[in-house]
């Protein structure tokens, strides 16, 4: 079936300012100020609380390999915290309970409260994590405050959690009316999310352990604990959290409750991820025909759609409708109200009329990057492909056509994680840009290409534009990157998939007004130690910033590097 008309006689009627673009809806313009406003009420306490969802690399190292120093405890005997199981502690203060932005709701319990007993390496890991357990109990081993106290001292990311955790300890414990005999209250703090108690073990406590288990080992206390609480508190549940794999398998092994701690991990599996893509049914013009409104604006042809499929698309969604026999459609959503949405037609970048810098799209999901890295008003792009999809390529030609050309931005500034493949090869002689130097191949790989395409003005016009280029574009190392603002700049972040949730917030944090940012990675390709799909910081930033007005994200699927790359890709 044809597509809708887009009659310009009802377009010449309606107001402009009815059916402008993103950065001139209204709508829109209202949606971004209720995403911002929330925000802007955040209490201190809930902005160190996100912070402290970031985790951290050094503290998953510490939590896989620790090495604990043997403790003084060589009895079977342990202190004990006296656990009371008081009604009046254990319910649940929901008039406290505030309203919270979007990005952090507060939950209802779901079930029976649990007890939850945490190792050390879960600290170390992320500092906030007692606020993580919304209505349940907390309890610490003393061997943990132990351990905790041992790794305080120091410069490193584990010595800065381990301080922070004991910070908010003494926080809870110098809170009015605190009483570590029946637990602190997780809330008095100000982290409204948080309705449990924490608990501390301050009496003596019988368990029994397999001979074979040293029980001189932190490990092995910490297990005697668990096992003791669920002798003691036979109706609730008693589980263990520790980032330790082997940890856990010794649990499951003495048949005790164990878990991982989840709340470091955005997604728990990578096909989840966004994609920013959204193909439409083939019925979709039979059934949406009688009610969808059409209209056009300059080179653009705007559709308002509604119904249940309007319900679920976002802003800077990428829409696409491909039949046989029928016109296609490719569109990106500019407005979404509670049950309509408006569609934008794209610019196509296929065509050889609007290539970008002597580059023309070869696929639909380029179409799309190249919509989004050439739009002004989107201001963050996170681009996920496999090898060979042509990322850096698209965002260094879209960055040189709105430098040199457009004079949107004053330079280029581009940078990545340096984590190597195979072992180190040592230090590397230089100034900053020429230490990056060897990270940076992909660069000089991409300019190469990218040069390539001038051919008319002869060898010594290639060599000046060579110049000009390399002027525009500044190599820079992450680790100098804290307190700095970039002003009208177009910022690439290559191989943003080894970056930590943390380091990727304090490099986006980095942007000033006019700086368009650009985070471009595979996450089938992690090199960072201990960094997952999950927790990986660009899956961290596309999930945050998706329905974002001025941000936008593509996963790139097709890949045109070559056909080796391609297969290698599929079957390697």
């Amino acid at each position: 079936m044809p597509l809708p008309p887009a009659p310009s006689q009802r377009a010449s009627l309606l107001e402009s300012s009815k059916f402008a673009s993103n950065s001139e809806a209204p709508a829109a313009k209202e949606q971004a100020n209720e995403q911002r406003a929330p925000r802007g009420k955040v209490s201190q306490s809930s902005k160190s609380s996100k912070r402290g969802e970031t985790g951290s690399n050094a503290s998953q190292t510490i939590a896989k390999s620790k090495s604990y120093e043997k403790s003084g405890y060589s009895q079977h005997k342990i202190s004990l915290d006296s656990y009371h199981n008081d009604s009046d502690n254990a319910k649940f203060d929901t008039t406290k309970a505030v309203a919270a932005p979007a990005k952090a709701k507060v939950k209802k319990p779901s079930g029976p409260a649990k007890l939850f007993v945490l190792d050390t390496n879960v600290l170390l890991h992320d500092p906030m994590c007692l606020y993580r357990f919304e209505e349940h109990d907390i309890y610490l081993p003393m061997i943990v405050l132990e351990e905790l106290d041992g790794h305080k001292k120091g410069m490193t990311e584990v010595a800065r959690n381990a301080r922070q955790t004991s910070r908010s300890l003494d926080a809870l414990a110098a809170a009015k009316d605190a009483d570590m005999a029946q637990g602190l209250r997780l809330d008095t703090t100000g982290h409204t999310e948080a309705k449990g108690r924490l608990l501390f073990q301050t009496q003596i406590l019988d368990y029994s352990l397999p001979q074979s288990l040293p029980q001189g080992k932190a490990d092995n206390q910490i297990l005697g604990v668990v096992e003791a609480l669920r002798k003691v508190n036979a109706g609730k549940e008693v589980v263990l959290v520790s980032k330790d794999i082997n940890m856990r398998v010794k649990a499951r092994a003495l048949g005790l409750a164990t878990d991982d701690y989840q709340n470091d991990k955005t997604l728990e599996d990578g096909d989840l991820l966004y994609s920013g893509t959204l193909a439409l049914p083939a019925d979709f013009w039979s059934k949406q025909a009688k009610h969808v409104e059409s209209w056009q604006e300059g080179h653009a042809t705007y559709y308002r759609l509604g119904g249940a499929l309007a319900s679920s698309m976002l802003l800077n969604q990428f829409v696409y409708f491909e039949a046989p026999g029928e016109p296609s459609l490719y569109a990106r959503v500019v407005e979404v109200r509670p049950q309509t949405v408006v569609l934008k037609t794209l610019k196509d970048y296929k065509h050889l009329k609007n290539v970008v810098w002597g580059v023309a799209a070869r696929n639909r999901e380029q179409n799309f990057a190249m919509n989004l890295l050439m739009d002004p008003e989107v201001d963050f792009v996170t681009l996920a492909g496999t090898a060979g999809t042509g990322k850096t390529l698209m965002a260094l030609a879209c960055g040189l056509t709105q430098v040199l050309d457009d004079r949107r931005y004053t330079e280029i500034i581009m940078t990545r994680a340096t984590v190597s493949v195979g072992e180190d090869i040592g230090f590397l002689p230089g100034t900053e840009e020429e230490k990056m130097g060897p990270w940076m191949g992909a660069l000089d790989d991409n300019l190469e290409v990218l040069t390539k395409t001038e051919t008319s003005a002869g060898e010594w016009g290639r060599a000046a534009t060579n110049e000009l280029i390399r002027s525009r574009i500044k190599v820079k190392s992450m680790n100098f990157m804290r307190g700095r603002t970039f002003l009208n700049k177009y910022v690439i972040i290559d191989e943003a998939q080894n970056l930590t949730p943390k380091q990727m917030k304090t490099l986006i944090t980095r942007a000033g007004p006019g700086t368009k940012i650009v985070c471009m990675g595979n996450l089938a390709q992690i090199d960072t130690p201990y960094l997952t799909e999950g927790s990986s910081g660009m899956t961290y930033a596309v999930d945050k910033f998706k329905g974002w007005p001025h941000g936008g994200h593509i996963t790139l699927a097709r890949g045109e590097r070559s056909r080796l790359a391609d297969f290698a890709s599929e079957v390697l």
